[in-house]
């Protein structure tokens, strides 16, 4: 037998969806922007340089809400297996790039991070059909799924 092929009776584990990898890895980076960003806008709280729009004065407001779009992105993090978390995670990008009106630069990295977004569940999604294919195509290579 080549390394590349199971022996008889090797148990082949299932992969993980790339799908819900690549989504879940782009919310869990965009958690440390926003704890990053909480701390910017704290920082330059009484400063008109790099302000936007909005102005929280209050360093409990500040950290309470970045607290909370950080923590809600984590909580998504790990939901992202049902299409209900994707829609959820999507719709969990306005708050990022929300922030843009506490700290301008925001809106550039939460853009980015929207492009990344989309980019993660286009590939996922693809890369998971390519797998199945493959997988169909190859039944002795393919995970067990008990």
């Amino acid at each position: 037998m080549s390394k590349d092929q199971p022996a008889p009776g090797d148990r082949i584990r299932p992969r993980k969806s790339a799908l819900v990898q690549f989504t879940s890895t782009t919310l869990l980076l965009e958690v440390f922007v926003v704890v990053f960003a909480t701390l910017a806008v704290w920082g330059l709280r009484n400063s008109e340089f790099g302000r936007g729009p909005l102005r929280i004065e209050s360093s409990a407001a500040i950290w309470v809400l970045g607290g909370v779009v950080a923590l809600v992105l984590l909580i998504l993090s790990r939901a992202q297996g049902s299409a209900a978390g994707r829609a959820a995670g999507t719709v969990a990008q306005l708050p990022v790039l929300g922030m843009g009106l506490l700290v301008p630069m925001m809106f550039l990295v939460g853009g980015i991070f929207v492009v990344l977004w989309i980019y993660a569940l286009r590939l996922g999604t693809r890369v998971d059909r390519e797998r199945a294919e493959y997988d169909k195509a190859h039944p002795e290579t393919a995970p067990n799924v008990d």
